[in-house]
């Protein structure tokens, strides 16, 4: 065992606080741990699911050396054929331990019965589905991210404009996430409502041709002209960033999520007023991490791991710091 190696080994017994002939006595058993990941596929070497596997492949370099394994398989999120196909391929591998961003709902749940009846343990990142029996979620609260992004336009919007919300997704009910962010943006305005009467729609963009998605909003802008604000439900906000840039309409104020290259340039322009962060390299990270912990050093975990809701600007865009690991809750 390398110097580097066994200097990771020991800062991981310290971080723990555990005891090292337990973890002695698990690499002495040569047992093989097998870890599974079942994430959507990037779209592009710059999007947002790179993200967590990057956390996945730091958290794996620190416990390898105890027999850890970590196979990925992914889907493409307007596929939920292909999530149940991979899913199917995953349970007949036979892993010990899954990480699951459960993207569509109901295949998610199938999945879940599976798993259950297998006593395989899993870790939620990205979204949560409350009522399963996972071992953890780890990721941000999402109904209350939407009522934040509801507050940030509420204060930035001219009084009384309307607002919209879109959603750049396919099968939108079936995707528990960006459910769960629109239901606490509009139930921001509910509780507001004695001092706001804000007329709010949402509109759902499937088609991810260029022209297709300029043409879909150009005519939602239209029908309603006077539109003050626009909340994306997800990290394609710079889609109608691009719009408004294309269009010279600076004024419209424009939120969303993730702080990836495309939405940093728009931020960077003042055409994308706020993103919000999710730490979605902390999430993979300690998503693997949890299942070491619970696993292999027979730890208890806690169910519900939340990140920060980290709020973006221009002013603090290039102060970022993403991941920190040392920030995250009691281990």
């Amino acid at each position: 065992m390398s110097k580097k190696t066994r200097n990771k080994i020991l800062k991981i017994i310290e971080e723990l606080d555990y005891q090292p002939n337990i973890l002695a006595s698990t690499l002495a058993s040569k047992k093989v741990y097998s870890f599974a990941v079942l994430i959507p596929e990037p779209q592009s070497t710059e999007a947002y699911w790179n993200k967590p596997l990057h956390g996945i492949s730091k958290a794996l370099q620190e416990i390898q050396p105890y027999g850890v394994e970590v196979t990925i398989y992914q889907f493409k999120q307007n596929d939920p054929a292909l999530f149940k196909k991979q899913a199917e391929q995953l349970l007949a591998h036979g892993h010990d331990g899954i990480v699951l961003a459960p993207f569509f709902s109901r295949e998610s749940k199938a999945f879940i019965n599976k798993l259950e009846e297998l006593n395989i343990p899993f870790v939620f990142i990205d979204s949560n589905i409350k009522e399963s029996p996972k071992l953890s979620y780890i990721g941000q609260n999402s109904f209350q991210s939407g009522a934040l992004a509801a507050k940030l336009l509420n204060f930035s919007m001219p009084a009384n404009s309307p607002a919209l919300v879109i959603h750049f997704a396919k099968e939108m009910d079936n995707q528990n996430h960006l459910v769960q962010r629109e239901m606490g943006f509009y139930n921001y305005f509910k509780e507001q409502s004695a001092s706001s009467s804000r007329s709010i729609r949402t509109v759902e963009i499937n088609n991810t041709d260029h022209q297709a998605y300029f043409k879909q909003i150009e005519e939602e802008l239209k029908n309603s002209p006077q539109v003050g604000g626009i909340f994306v439900t997800n990290s394609q906000v710079y889609k109608v960033a691009e719009y408004l840039e294309s269009k010279g309409m600076p004024d419209i104020r424009l939120i969303g999520y993730d702080l990836i290259p495309a939405n940093a340039d728009f931020v960077r322009k003042d055409l994308i007023d706020f993103l919000i962060c999710q730490r979605p390299e902390e999430q993979g990270y300690q998503a693997v991490s949890t299942l070491f912990q619970h696993l292999v050093l027979k730890k208890e975990v806690a169910s519900e791991n939340y990140t920060s809701i980290d709020i973006l600007t221009k002013e603090n865009l290039d102060f970022y710091q993403e991941f920190k690991t040392s920030n995250y809750g009691p281990n």
